[in-house]
């Protein structure tokens, strides 16, 4: 059994992994789906990755190393927290991938997110401002009306993510092909800018672990058998 720390993007509730939590759970592993205190204004991404950190004590059950499972905004997250766990490796998720010194709030501009994601919208025929296409698309009606939205506080994406490097251990990335908020172009494009790798593509949207856990468990798996 492989125990997988699942965190969520920002402002999402832990609960948008339980699809997947009960499909790891289906094939002998466990997720522990993070609680991070999003709505909390003194809490940085030191404090984010603490909270990581305290979670897979609480609830690990043998020495075995977890491996650590982030999503969007939660990527900075994840490659922080990976040291504290002694993660045996890092999958990000149609995640943001930081780099040493930068603000999480400068990332969008320096990946060139806004001209991207405009340019999806407008040659796939959506609206770019309208929340629900970008973050449920493919996701059905009744499970997007289960979810739960919490206020993410700014305060972690004020500061430089100051690790002095990406977590030396093995790392894979996710792209959702269908995905509206991180089109799937500019998640390759950012990919092999910052990890230098080949992503595993999936379908389904920016939130593709509610519409699509069994495909999304099969890249997951990889990374406890490696």
């Amino acid at each position: 059994m492989t125990t997988f720390l699942l965190i969520p993007g920002g402002g999402a509730d832990p609960s948008c992994w339980r699809f997947v939590v009960a499909e790891l759970a289906d094939r002998g592993h466990r997720g522990i789906a993070v609680d991070l205190p999003c709505e909390d204004d003194a809490a940085d991404l030191h404090a984010y990755a603490e909270v990581v950190a305290a979670q897979h004590v609480q609830q690990r059950e043998d020495n075995e190393r977890p491996i650590v499972v982030a999503h969007s905004f939660g990527g900075f997250t994840g490659a922080l927290a990976c040291t504290r766990v002694d993660a045996s490796a890092l999958v990000y998720v149609s995640a943001m991938i930081p780099r040493p010194g930068e603000r999480p709030d400068d990332w969008w501009a320096a990946t060139g997110w806004k001209n991207a994601q405009r340019s999806a919208a407008l040659s796939g025929g959506y609206d770019p401002d309208d929340m629900d296409a970008l973050f449920y698309n493919g996701v059905d009606a009744a499970v997007v009306a289960d979810e739960v939205e919490r206020r993410q506080s700014d305060t972690p994406s004020l500061a430089p993510w100051l690790s002095a490097d990406l977590p030396p251990i093995p790392t894979r990335f996710v792209v959702f092909r269908d995905d509206r908020f991180f089109p799937e172009s500019f998640m390759r494009r950012v990919v092999a800018e910052r990890l230098g790798i080949e992503p595993a593509v999936i379908p389904g949207g920016h939130m593709a672990m509610l519409s699509h856990p069994v495909e999304l468990v099969d890249q997951l798996i990889p990374a406890a058998e490696a």
